[in-house]
């Protein structure tokens, strides 16, 4: 018994199109090819190869792995190894896909929270500082070059980083590239190692301002807390800090106007 392309289509509810490709890929062949007309033709050992080629197919089985499981298995005792091969490579799929979506669903959860928080209003604020254990990487040049610096500490500390991002500088002015400045993170312990310091940081009392923009901007605010500064007669001691509460993430740099970089100056009244 042999059946056109058409009838053997409708017998197992596989398109032309599907059919000639899986001639093409050496997948299901013909029993039979017209050699004037081209016209294909199948039989019945052809219909139970094609429900098999299915049946793989929803198990998530590519083409190429199809074709080399019907050239190599001729029952089904032969697909067990296969079957269970399979298994293993979806469940780990399915493990790797709950991580994704673990941390896709953390980042969705963080952004909404922080929508949803109402708008803060800053404002210059005098308070007491506690003195922290720091990591710090001190370094000159310019401050384009802060994360190389940042991503050294990382390595070198990992999970005892325990605080934000901080910067502390230690020229009164602003340089163009021989700056002396400081990046740290605030650790739950840690030792010195080659350039890295960890020691404490100490407290005090400051003056204090979150700026809200991108870091190019941070003058304004500097102009605010000098002014305030001045105004009140304090003397600003050296370094000054930078805490950086909100800035570009790992991944995508956001929006840079919703930074948030906190200064803070320590003072002699």
């Amino acid at each position: 018994m042999k059946f056109s392309i058409g009838e053997f289509s409708r017998i197992t509810s596989l398109s032309i199109k599907t059919l000639r490709l899986y001639h093409e890929k050496g997948i299901l062949i013909p029993s039979e090819v017209d050699e004037f007309t081209g016209y294909r033709y199948y039989s019945e050992a052809n219909i139970e190869q094609a429900r098999t080629i299915r049946i793989l197919k929803e198990y998530d089985f590519s083409l190429a792995e199809i074709k080399e499981i019907l050239g190599e298995c001729s029952e089904e005792s032969e697909l067990l190894e296969q079957l269970i091969k399979k298994k293993s490579e979806i469940e780990a799929k399915i493990s790797r896909y709950e991580d994704v979506s673990r941390s896709i669903e953390l980042i969705i959860q963080k952004e909404t929270e922080s929508k949803m928080k109402t708008e803060p209003e800053f404002e210059i604020e005098e308070k007491e500082v506690e003195t922290k254990l720091i990591a710090g990487y001190r370094m000159k040049g310019k401050y384009s070059d802060v994360g190389k610096a940042y991503g050294i500490l990382a390595r070198h500390l990992g999970k005892e980083i325990n605080g934000k991002a901080m910067n502390l500088y230690y020229d009164a002015e602003y340089k163009e590239d021989d700056a002396d400045f400081e990046p740290c993170f605030p650790v739950r312990k840690g030792k010195n190692s080659d350039k890295i310091s960890v020691r404490e940081l100490k407290g005090g009392k400051c003056v204090s301002l979150i700026h809200k923009g991108p870091y190019e901007t941070l003058g304004e605010s500097y102009k605010k807390i000098y002014s305030y500064i001045n105004e009140k007669k304090y003397t600003a001691k050296i370094p000054s800090r930078e805490i950086y509460i909100k800035g570009p993430g790992m991944i995508f740099k956001g929006n840079s106007s919703n930074y948030l970089t906190e200064i803070q100056l320590l003072i002699e009244e």
